[in-house]
């Protein structure tokens, strides 16, 4: 076998690797937004990998990221629960903060604050309510400090691919965790004569959390096994 062959073979194997790779980050993100409530046809969600490269293989043989957008709206359970609950001294409250979810995989080989910027700006002139980035590099400290810059517009969460190539709450070992909605928060503090504060606690920055996208404040419900019990609940507050 030639040299010319033997590194056509190599090529080819190593976008075949590729392919696979971010065919496995698509899937995981797929499974996440619909986890969080949003919109997605099962086809979406299910994509085999030879779909996968049929859709986004590029001229040149490989994958093109800026082909992998997509978006999705709240379903409407996910507006019921991240809805306000009327009150005796608030009967009308806002709407629920929540809406269209904007996901692009970046192909930069650096991501900085051009990048941050465009990606907010997109985000805020399409009125997305969050967008998630995904890139291959890490993000500059610069440009992860405009996502607090621009909060009150728009939601900005970022994930690595090499972290979403396996969906951590597929692993035996992770319990199911479930949003509750304001109005199931304030019946379990009521019912136990709670304050939030008092309940145990879950780092914004934890897996299972950023997988969520939960928020300060929110509260879930983590459903164990138990060989006693059968299955048991408890809960904790995203801080």
């Amino acid at each position: 076998m030639s040299s010319d062959e033997d590194r056509a073979i190599k090529m080819r194997e190593a976008g075949e690797r590729e392919s696979a790779r971010l065919w496995r980050a698509w899937r995981t993100v797929h499974e996440m937004v619909q986890d969080r409530g949003y919109e997605l046809t099962e086809e979406e969600v299910k994509i085999s990998l030879e779909d996968f490269k049929a859709k986004f293989t590029g001229a040149d043989g490989t994958i093109e990221r800026k082909l992998m957008t997509f978006s999705a709206r709240p379903s409407d359970a996910m507006m019921k629960k991240y809805a306000n609950p009327p009150t005796a001294s608030n009967p009308n409250p806002p709407s629920a903060d929540i809406g269209t979810i904007w996901v692009e995989f970046l192909p930069d080989t650096s991501v900085g604050i051009k990048q941050m910027r465009n990606f907010a700006q997109h985000l805020s002139a399409n009125n997305f309510h969050t967008g998630i980035l995904i890139t291959n590099v890490n993000i500059t400290p610069a440009a992860l400090k405009i996502i607090p810059a621009v909060q009150s517009e728009t939601r900005i969460e970022c994930f690595l691919e090499q972290d979403l190539l396996v969906n951590i709450t597929h692993h035996e070992l992770v319990p199911k965790h479930v949003l509750l909605s304001k109005e199931e928060k304030a019946k379990l503090l009521e019912r136990y004569r709670l304050k939030d504060t008092q309940l145990p606690r879950i780092q914004l920055g934890d897996p299972v959390a950023r997988y969520l996208g939960l928020r300060r404040g929110q509260v879930v419900k983590i459903i164990r096994r138990s060989e006693t019990a059968g299955r048991y609940a408890s809960y904790r507050l995203c801080v």
